[in-house]
């Protein structure tokens, strides 16, 4: 984003962070090999296998019990989800009508609500508190009304949703997102975000009535990441359908393998990274030196950078299977006898495992915007036609910027938030890598995708303190 409000993204420079680089890294590398030696030592059997169990054919019991819950749910469980999709049936209206009837200007609130409560809180109040956007979507009470209308039922479309097609649609459109924030010339024009979020609405609906509700478990872009960074929530579905307290590995281990799902998490951390690095004064001073249009620098790093995170660690995942030959020929594959999955299905069977980097980035990345600006789009929604008004009372609300005034415990934060993802993902790897390779291999078969791991720790440590 440029200009105005939503120009910095809550990262802030070297300057802003008072640690030492290296010694940051330093850390967190020695953090996370540390964290595998403890775990081939003490962790040897798999505690988290759920996730194992969908393949293909959309099987898993886990899921069945979910989508039995949500089929006879108690009164107090109905009684909350009502409220939940009442409130984001209104916030939809509410956005609907700052988008068609507010100002081409920052201070439209409908910005700050796509950019940072939709993009970014959804994102932090899925992680405290579980899947949030599947609890409020406006797409499926919509869907579910127009199906009541029409007498059909919102769970079954005119046809099966496409197991081969997973993920890849809510792939499409994050990448989408992030083009239209990080690259897209005009990322503030009212005309542009208006556009978008029209196409998101229309292809929701659309392919909620063509494949039913499944389509957004699948397709939505933000139910997946709300979805995905859900599953680190502390809270879980009891068989009743009530709340529970679980470990954020147990529910991180029950993301199901879909297809896209490499996709998924490779554009959510690549497009993070590339927006610490297009802040970075070497891309700036590059833009300014280049023969060709800072534009076509853009898209082409984004685009490098979501295939990077994504064959990095692809690469590292499917390394799984080339081990050393005890004859000492050069770097076999292991026989497909070996695998308890084909290789190829190595990555997104680990894919799970990068849910806690991205979510670790995420705060890094995004705290103090979505404290600072997250409070001027209150302050604005106040006031959605910029007539004056001050319906929610909050009109005088300001930041206080806490954070800029206490750099220390952000860089604290920033560093604890990437190491503890990295941990938390070396253990959902190891965990499900044992599961999966056989048992003479479960060490080094780990290495290439520990080496992957070690590798974003360095990277996106090096590119959030060169912001």
């Amino acid at each position: 984003m440029t200009g105005g409000v939503l120009e910095a993204h809550g990262i802030g420079g070297q300057a802003d962070l008072p640690i030492s680089l290296g010694l940051a890294i330093s850390g967190a590398v020695a953090a996370l090999v540390i964290s595998f030696t403890v775990l081939v030592v003490a962790w040897r059997t798999p505690r988290y296998a759920t996730g194992l169990e969908e393949v293909d054919g959309e099987t898993d019991e886990a899921v069945e019990s979910v989508e039995a819950v949500e089929e006879t749910p108690s009164a107090g469980v109905l009684y909350g989800m009502v409220a939940l999709r009442l409130i984001g049936m209104i916030g939809f209206v509410f956005t609907a009508s700052t988008a068609i009837f507010g100002e081409n200007q920052l201070t439209n609130p409908f910005f700050g609500i796509i950019y940072v409560w939709l993009w970014v809180g959804v994102v932090f109040a899925s992680l405290l508190f579980g899947p949030v956007w599947r609890a409020i979507s406006p797409m499926r009470t919509i869907n579910a009304g127009l199906a009541r209308i029409s007498g059909g039922d919102p769970e079954q479309g005119v046809l099966d949703y496409p197991t081969w097609l997973g993920h890849w649609p809510a792939a499409i459109g994050l990448y989408s997102f992030v083009w239209m924030e990080l690259v897209n010339r005009t990322p503030t024009d009212l005309g542009t975000v208006r556009l978008w979020c029209a196409i998101y609405v229309a292809v929701l609906l659309v392919g909620g009535a063509v494949f039913g509700s499944r389509f957004y478990e699948h397709a939505d872009p933000f139910e997946v990441y709300s979805t995905l960074v859900g599953s680190l929530s502390v809270f879980g579905r009891d068989a009743e359908g009530g709340l529970e307290l679980r470990s954020p590995l147990a529910g991180a281990a029950t993301i199901p393998s879909r297809p896209g799902l490499v996709a998924v998490v490779a554009v959510l951390f690549g497009s993070t990274a590339f927006d610490s690095f297009s802040e970075s004064t070497y891309w700036i001073r590059t833009i300014q030196e280049a023969s060709i249009t800072g534009y076509t620098l853009n898209n082409l790093a984004l685009l490098g950078f979501c295939l990077g995170a994504g064959l990095i660690f692809a690469a590292g995942a499917a390394g799984a299977g080339l081990l050393i030959h005890r004859s000492w020929r050069p770097w076999q594959w292991v026989s497909l006898e070996q695998l308890a999955r084909p290789r190829i299905e190595l990555p997104r069977r680990l894919a799970h495992s990068i849910v806690p980097i991205v979510a670790g980035y995420i705060i890094a990345h995004y705290l103090t915007l979505l404290v600072d600006v997250g409070t001027q789009t209150l302050a604005r929604a106040s006031d959605p036609f910029g007539k004056g008004w001050d319906i929610l009372g909050t009109a005088a609300v300001e930041p206080s910027y806490w954070f800029a005034y206490h750099p220390t415990v952000l860089a604290t934060v920033k560093v604890l938030a990437v190491v503890i993802g990295h941990v938390a993902a070396a253990v959902l790897a190891h965990d499900r890598a044992i599961a999966l390779l056989p048992r003479k291999h479960q060490i080094t078969g780990q290495l290439p995708l520990l080496a992957a791991m070690v590798a974003f720790t360095a990277g996106g440590l090096y590119l959030l303190f060169s912001a």
